[in-house]
């Protein structure tokens, strides 16, 4: 028979607090601020040429980068595998959503564990 050491108190809630939910926002501000300071000047001009933010989706940390155009869509896709590697170092968990204008594609989504695939990663770039 298996016992269950742990009291009832001690199991995660079912429904989040507001505090929860604020503590959680506060948490995607934070890692977003580290992330940005630690962006080189292209990444940074590229960021500011977008919509972006961090947040949590189904669980996962997520940074989301929102394209104007579909140019600057391919220079962001360019520079995944650096941003990758910014945020890795905060959270190995994490992934990097870049979508494309309204109406002119589907996103694309790279988890940060599988920056070992990436030819640059390799190389060091």
């Amino acid at each position: 028979m298996a016992r269950n050491f742990f009291n009832h108190d001690d199991s995660h809630p079912v429904q989040l607090t507001s505090a929860d939910i604020i503590l959680r926002q506060q948490l995607e501000h934070s890692i977003g601020k580290y992330f940005y300071n630690g962006c080189d000047r292209t990444i940074i001009d590229l960021l500011s040429a977008c919509r972006w933010y961090v947040t949590t989706i189904s669980g996962v940390l997520t940074l989301v980068v929102e394209c104007p155009d579909q140019i600057t869509n391919w220079q962001v896709l360019r520079k995944m595998v650096p941003m990758a590697k910014l945020l890795k170092q905060v959270v190995t968990s994490a992934k990097i959503r870049v979508c494309p204008p309204e109406g002119q594609g589907l996103p694309f989504e790279m988890r940060v564990d599988e920056l070992g695939v990436y030819r640059e990663y390799k190389e060091g770039a």
